[in-house]
């Protein structure tokens, strides 16, 4: 087994040097003893799978510029463990392509070379902030994005020419260059612009094709997403003819895929570009029984005047606001699937579900995330009697 060279300081990994099947039996034991915590009683833990791709499954990566050491050389990277201001430099990370760290080397020796300083956390000057890679699973398509600010000239047309001149597994189809002033420590598009080819790759996942622009939400693990999804939804009984509540439902990849059988699927999602995108996305699949709605989720279902007949949640690690939670349980569908990023407010969410007339069923863990600390899940919640 392979060891990352920066595993003692990168923050990305912490499963380092521990065999893969022992990082899933690890996950595992910690959703079971989760339940067991929470006093579920009428959830059966199937056990876990683990991810299809152990290395190089990573679709994105949002890299930052910094240093290690204060006034130090320039670094490219991912935050040093524990660490808010320091960046260490990633450039043969094993959870990406190889592609990924050969733009990633590329880049920062460019921007040395150009003299540019990174952007300051603290002081708030300088040119350099994150650099971007993005990658189409199946279409072996790369959206390169390098994030600055206004204070200094970037010189695109040579960013260009350096990243059209590597020899790369992929395919590049779209440079950008995208500006943010704002202070906060996280890529803001304030202004988005085109260097090289298109704003968006391709991606195909069940069957279905996608468009995914520069700053939208898509699974991070194609192969290992596409099993829990299939999983899941199987965990369901037949929705023919029935209407799917697809809530938190990001650039809705569920409720497309459902729409291939029910009579009709909506969607609701707080983040206005990932309706956007939903929407384009099934156009482009041929889909006209799928409606998409901004907003947020607590509001929405005050409003929304379709009833379901099935929901499907997949809230952020957050989990479902407890003043969603009766809202969603006095429709009084037959089943709930609830896919969950984060067992912790899942089994929270689960044990209020089951306090109020619902049977938790099946809940089964996914490592979609080796060597990381992350942990997906699903849970089929059956209606008992409602108490709500």
């Amino acid at each position: 087994m392979e060891i990352c060279s920066v595993k003692d300081v990168c923050g990305g990994c912490i499963y380092q040097g521990i065999e893969y099947s022992e990082q899933v039996d690890l996950k595992g034991e910690s959703v079971k003893k989760l339940i067991e915590e929470k006093g579920i009683k009428s959830g059966r833990f199937a056990g876990i799978e683990g991810s299809p791709l152990i290395y190089s499954y990573r679709n994105k990566m949002e890299y930052t510029f910094g240093n290690l050491e204060k006034d130090g050389e320039m670094t490219l990277g991912m935050h040093k463990s524990g660490h808010y201001m320091s960046i260490i430099t990633v450039d043969n990370c094993q959870l990406v392509d190889n592609d990924f760290n050969m733009i990633l080397s590329a880049v920062l020796n460019f921007c040395k070379d150009k003299g540019y300083k990174h952007y300051h956390k603290k002081t708030h000057k300088g040119l350099l902030r994150n650099l971007i890679i993005r990658k189409g699973e199946r279409t072996h398509e790369l959206l390169i994005n390098i994030v600055t600010s206004t204070q200094f000239e970037f010189d695109d047309e040579g960013f260009k020419a350096l990243i059209l001149s590597l020899e790369l597994d992929n395919e590049v189809v779209g440079i950008l260059h995208t500006y943010n002033d704002n202070i906060a420590d996280k890529v803001t598009c304030e202004k988005l612009k085109i260097i090289h080819g298109r704003d968006y790759y391709n991606e195909k996942i069940l069957g279905l094709d996608f468009q995914v622009s520069a700053f939208s939400f898509f699974q991070t693990n194609v192969a290992a997403v596409e099993r829990l999804y299939t999983e899941a939804i199987d965990m369901i009984d037949d929705v023919e003819g029935k209407t799917v509540f697809d809530l938190y439902c990001g650039t809705g990849t569920i409720a497309q895929y459902l729409a291939i059988r029910a009579k009709k699927t909506v969607g609701v999602e707080i983040v206005e570009d990932a309706v956007q995108a939903a929407r384009e996305n099934a156009k482009l699949n041929g889909l006209e029984n799928c409606e998409f709605i901004a907003g947020d989720v607590l509001e929405v279902l005050d409003n929304i005047e379709d009833k379901p007949d099935v929901i499907v949640v997949d809230p952020p690690r957050a989990g479902m606001n407890h003043k969603v939670l009766p809202k969603l349980l006095r429709y009084g569908v037959d089943q709930i699937l609830y896919i969950s990023c984060n067992p912790k407010t899942l089994m929270d969410n689960l044990k209020f579900m089951e306090e109020n007339g619902y049977m938790i069923g099946t809940i089964k863990a996914f490592d979609n995330f080796p060597f990381t600390r992350h942990t997906e899940c699903v849970a089929l919640i059956t209606k008992q009697n409602q108490r709500i």
